[in-house]
């Protein structure tokens, strides 16, 4: 069966443009890391089985499509391949020939199984970059383990850091950890193109949800020979620096540097703590919290949160606390271009992110929504995307 034939490649001349990217990656940190490739320009095909990216199945108020992959696939073009049938495999194999990168986020030992690992790639085509995410590296002992973004950060001490001093750990929610693995990804896949342009060479590429959730936390991983290893590495500066409530609503308040401390008590109406040298240093402060706190939330109930925010102004770091729903509207998103409408042959128009790179001289495309499935489609390697869909829905 020859090559399926690809659509055309998106309009743009990002950074990336020319570089073709095989996404053979789900749920979250490997698609949305070929989405970063994707806004910088890169034509980005997503390769799913007939089941589709798992993604696509998770809860969602959306009745007909994941709100998560809607998110997550942005500006991809899709193929469904089933990589166990032979001449699936074939195909994938002829896309690889001609392609710049491949992503995949297999446990290690699954690729080579699947006729797919970097050894099996690389004489096919020397120059390609193969990026591999896996849940905990490439070796050890758990290398074969599925990761998941919450199973690492409780592994790894964010859940037990984030939780209030003496209570249960806590996740953070927004797969914190999966976003940060999805940057370096991008990362690393640019610095290994940019290399390639000097060697010729492709190479492998490794991106683990271990390496991430410790990478976040490396001003807390530091351990001084001597030290003992059981010591506050909590690097919250507590008490005036944290949501506070308002007369309505919360607000987020900064105050760490003198400037800042000095310009919040002159418009709270707390001058005199300002000059008193017991609350002259971040650590002081933090230390008396239980003096400064109840004063700033009695001052802080004269007014709603959006009020204090629009006081403080440039003065005082700080934010009413928001819904997401509200960023859609917010007057500096929109002035920054974030939100982009876009069109999805089944959900329909809908705004999501978009932009979130700035290049001066060589912007990337306009974004388009994420492929739909077509595992039913006559050919099994059928290209979709969403001009595609929409031309076959007509």
């Amino acid at each position: 069966m020859d090559s399926p034939p690809a659509p055309p490649p998106p309009h743009g001349h990002g950074p990336l443009a020319g570089v073709r990217v095989l996404d053979l990656s789900a749920y979250i940190a490997g698609p949305y890391g070929c989405t970063l490739l994707a806004d910088q320009g890169a034509d980005v095909i997503k390769i799913e089985p007939p089941a589709g990216d798992n993604l696509r199945q998770y809860p969602s108020t959306l009745a007909s499509e994941s709100r998560a992959f809607l998110g997550v696939n942005r500006s991809k073009r899709g193929i469904v391949l089933d990589l166990k049938r032979a001449d699936d495999h074939a195909a994938l194999l002829r896309l690889v020939r001609e392609a710049d990168v491949l992503v995949h986020n297999f446990r290690p030992s699954v690729p080579a199984r699947l006729g797919i690992d970097f050894e099996q790639l690389t004489p096919l085509n020397p120059r390609l970059i193969y990026c591999a995410v896996t849940g905990y590296g490439e070796n050890g002992p758990m290398k074969d383990k599925a990761g998941y973004d919450q199973v690492l950060q409780t592994m790894t001490g964010m859940c037990a850091l984030q939780g209030k001093r003496g209570g249960p750990p806590e996740v953070i929610y927004g797969s914190v950890v999966d976003y940060y693995a999805a940057a370096l990804l991008a990362a690393g896949v640019a610095s290994a193109l940019f290399e390639r342009e000097r060697s010729g060479l492709g190479q492998f590429v490794g991106v683990s949800l271990l390496r991430s959730a410790l990478t976040m936390q490396s001003a807390r991983m530091i351990w001084v020979d001597g030290e003992s290893l059981d010591i506050g590495r909590d690097m919250r500066s507590g008490g005036v620096t944290g949501i506070h409530p308002t007369r309505d609503g919360y607000i987020y308040i900064s105050a760490n540097t003198a400037r800042f401390w000095k310009a919040l008590c002159e418009r709270t109406g707390l001058d005199a703590l300002a000059g008193d040298a017991r609350y002259d240093t971040v650590r002081k402060r933090a230390a008396l919290a239980h003096e400064i706190v109840p004063a700033l939330h009695a001052a802080l109930a004269a007014r709603d949160a959006h009020e204090w925010e629009a006081l403080f102004g440039d003065e005082v770091p700080s934010a009413a606390a928001r819904r997401i729903e509200d960023m859609f509207e917010h007057p500096q998103t929109l002035a920054e271009g974030m939100i982009a409408t876009l069109e999805h042959p089944v959900v329909g128009r809908y705004r999501g992110v978009a932009h979130p790179i700035k290049f001066g001289r060589t912007p990337g495309p306009a974004p388009f929504a994420a492929p739909v499935l077509d595992a039913g489609a006559p050919e099994r390697t059928h290209w979709s995307d969403s001009a595609v869909a929409r031309k076959r829905k007509a």
